[in-house]
C-alpha cells in the first residue's frame, strides 16, 4: 500500500503505547469520581534544603528551596537557627565562584543573541539594556515570555522586569512579586513607592538606621528633604533613590564576548544636524576599516550610539548581507537611517561598534575569471540598500522544501541564498498564500476540470483544461489528513487567464473530501 495510505500500528493489532492502568474506571478511596486528577506526591526522600555560607563567626543561610521557605526559613536566617527550627534538614555550601561562573555565561549569551549590553547585577542576576532591541522579538512583553521559557528549560526560576532605569527594573524584578512585570518609562515613582526600602540595593548600615526612624517603605523617602535625609541614611540613599526614579544616570559594564571593534569621537562642540552627524560617521569609519583590515575581519552589522547633553542616547544599526570593509557602502546604509536620530540639545560623542564581524579574506573585485567568462555582478551593496529602506525582512529568495503539500514546498531563503531542490513539474509564478473558495462550479466528476467557475466576483468560462495532478495530504503531519486528498487542475479561460486550482477529494471515496473547489495559483 502507498505510504499514506497505511493504516497506524494500532489498526493493525501492534501497540506502541503504555496500556491504560486496569483499575482506572474504578472510584477513588476517598470517593473522587474515576479519572480526577490526585495531587502530586512529595518525592521519596525529598527534604527541605537550605545554602549556608560563612559570613564573619557564623553560617547564614543564602538560599532557601520551597519546601523550606513554607516552614519558615529565609535567606539572611543563621544556620543554626534553621536546624533549630526543621530538625530533618539538608543543608549545602554555597559556591559563589560557580553561581557566577553561570551569570558570565549568561551574560555572555545575552551579548551575542538578545543585546550588546548585558551585565551581572548584585551576584544573583543579569541587566540587560533592550534599547532599540526589543522590536525584533515581537515586543517587551513577548521578550521578557522567551527570556522565562529559555530559563526555565535550563532549569531555572527567575522573574523578569523592564523599565527604565536598572534601578526600578532590579526592584521590582526581586520585590514586584510578580514573574513577569513592563514598567513604561517615566513612571518609576509610582511603581517603586509600595516597594520595601531594601529594594534600593542599600547598606545594612543604612538600612537599620532608617527602622530607627520608622522609614519602612520607598514612599517614605518622597517627602522628605535630601539633607537631613543624607545626614540619617547616608548619601548612597539618596543616590539609589534618584536613579531608580531616573534623576541621575547609572552606567553599567557590560561584558564582552569578544574584543569588539570600536572606534569613539568626543565633540568639541554639540553637533546636531544632518551634515555633522554624517561627516562623524565619516570619520568613524575611517579609524573603524583599517583596525577591521588588520585583524581580517569583515563587517556584517554596525550600532551608532550619539550621546546627547541630556544625558540621553540614540541608537541605530544597519546590516550587511555579506561581510564588507567598504567604508563608502557603509556610509551609504547609515545615510539613510540619520533622519532617525533626534539631536535634542546637541550630541557629544559617537561611538561606532561592529558586534558582529565575519573573518573577510583577500577577494578580486573586478576583471574577469581565469576562462575568460565576465564575473557576476556583485548584489549584497543593492540588496543592502534596498534593505536599508524597506526593511531587511522585506528582502529574501524562495527555497524549496520537501512536501508534496504546496503551499509546504516553498520557504524564505536570504536575498544572498542560492536555493536548489526545486521540483521538475509546474507550478503557477504566483501562488496564494492560503486557496480561495470557488463559487458556482460546474465539472463532470470525476476526472474532468470545471467547465465555469466564479472567483472574487467574476465569473469565468473554460476552454482548455489539464488534470488531474492528484497530491495526497501528509498524515504524519495530523491525523485529519490521513485520507484528504486533492487533485489540482491546470485551466484557461477565454478571457486568457491561467488558473491552477483544486478539487477536495478524488469523487469516489467520501472520506477523501467534501468536493469543493478552491483557486491555489495564477500562472503568467
Amino acid at each position: 500500500m502507498p505510504a499514506h495510505q497505511r493504516p497506524t500500528l494500532r489498526e493493525l493489532g501492534r501497540r506502541s503505547e503504555a496500556a491504560a492502568p486496569v483499575f482506572r474506571a474504578l472510584r477513588g478511596d476517598d470517593g473522587s469520581p474515576p479519572g480526577a486528577a490526585a495531587p502530586l506526591p512529595l518525592l521519596w526522600g525529598a527534604r527541605p534544603t537550605i545554602i549556608v555560607a560563612r559570613s564573619g563567626q557564623r553560617d547564614v543561610v543564602t538560599a532557601a528551596c520551597p519546601a523550606a521557605l513554607d516552614l519558615g526559613l529565609a535567606p539572611g536566617m543563621a544556620a543554626a537557627h534553621a536546624r533549630a527550627l526543621v530538625s530533618d534538614l539538608e543543608i549545602l555550601d554555597a559556591d559563589p565562584e560557580a553561581d557566577r561562573a553561570w551569570l558570565d555565561r549568561l551574560a555572555l549569551h545575552a551579548a551575542r543573541y538578545w543585546t550588546p549590553a548585558a551585565a551581572v547585577s548584585g551576584g544573583d542576576g543579569l541587566w540587560l539594556d533592550l534599547s532599540g532591541t526589543t522590536q525584533l522579538f515581537g515586543g517587551e512583553e513577548r521578550f521578557a515570555a522567551r527570556l522565562l521559557g529559555f530559563l526555565k528549560r535550563l532549569g531555572f526560576t527567575a522573574r523578569v522586569a523592564i523599565a527604565g532605569t536598572p534601578g526600578s527594573a532590579y526592584a521590582l524584578a526581586r520585590y514586584g512579586g510578580h514573574a513577569s512585570s513592563v514598567l513604561p518609562e517615566g513612571r518609576e515613582g509610582k511603581a517603586l513607592a509600595p516597594l520595601p526600602l531594601a529594594a534600593l540595593r542599600l547598606k545594612p548600615e543604612a538600612l537599620a538606621a532608617a527602622a530607627r526612624f520608622g522609614i519602612e517603605r520607598i514612599a517614605d523617602l518622597y517627602p522628605m528633604p535630601r539633607g537631613p535625609l543624607a545626614r540619617r541614611l547616608g548619601r548612597a540613599a539618596v543616590e539609589r533613590l534618584d536613579q531608580a526614579r531616573g534623576f541621575v544616570p547609572e552606567p553599567i559594564v557590560p561584558v564582552v564576548p569578544f574584543e569588539m571593534p570600536e572606534a569613539r569621537r568626543a565633540l568639541l562642540e554639540p553637533i546636531g544636524t544632518a551634515e555633522a552627524i554624517e561627516q562623524v560617521i565619516s570619520d568613524l569609519l575611517a579609524d573603524l576599516v583599517p583596525a577591521l583590515r588588520e585583524r581580517g575581519l569583515g563587517i556584517r552589522s554596525l550600532v551608532l550610539r550619539c550621546d546627547r547633553l541630556d544625558m540621553g542616547e540614540q541608537v541605530i544599526a544597519v546590516g550587511t548581507a555579506r561581510a564588507t570593509r567598504d567604508a563608502s557602502h557603509l556610509l551609504r546604509l547609515f545615510k539613510l537611517r540619520i533622519d532617525r536620530i533626534e539631536p535634542g540639545f546637541g550630541i557629544e560623542a559617537m561611538t561606532l561598534a561592529a558586534p558582529q564581524v565575519e573573518t573577510l579574506g583577500a577577494e578580486a573585485i573586478g576583471g574577469a575569471a581565469f576562462d575568460g567568462t565576465p564575473r557576476p555582478p556583485d548584489l549584497a551593496p543593492l540588496v543592502d540598500a534596498l534593505g536599508g529602506r524597506a526593511g531587511e525582512a522585506a528582502l529574501f529568495r524562495l527555497r524549496s522544501i520537501e512536501s508534496d503539500v504546496p503551499e509546504r514546498a516553498i520557504g524564505r531563503a536570504g536575498p544572498l541564498a542560492k536555493p536548489e531542490g526545486w521540483p521538475s513539474w509546474a507550478r503557477p509564478i504566483r501562488m496564494l498564500a492560503l486557496p480561495e473558495a470557488l463559487r458556482g462550479v460546474v465539472a463532470l466528476l470525476p476526472d474532468h476540470p470545471p467547465r465555469r467557475f466564479a472567483w472574487r466576483g467574476r465569473t469565468y468560462a473554460v476552454v482548455a483544461g489539464d488534470g488531474p495532478e492528484r497530491i495526497h495530504g501528509e498524515w504524519w503531519r495530523r491525523p485529519g489528513e490521513m485520507w484528504a486528498v486533492r487533485d489540482y487542475f491546470r485551466v484557461e479561460a477565454t478571457s486568457g487567464e491561467r488558473f491552477w486550482l483544486f478539487r477536495r477529494g478524488d469523487a469516489i471515496t467520501e472520506n477523501t473530501g467534501d468536493l469543493s473547489w478552491y483557486m491555489h495559483g495564477v500562472f503568467g
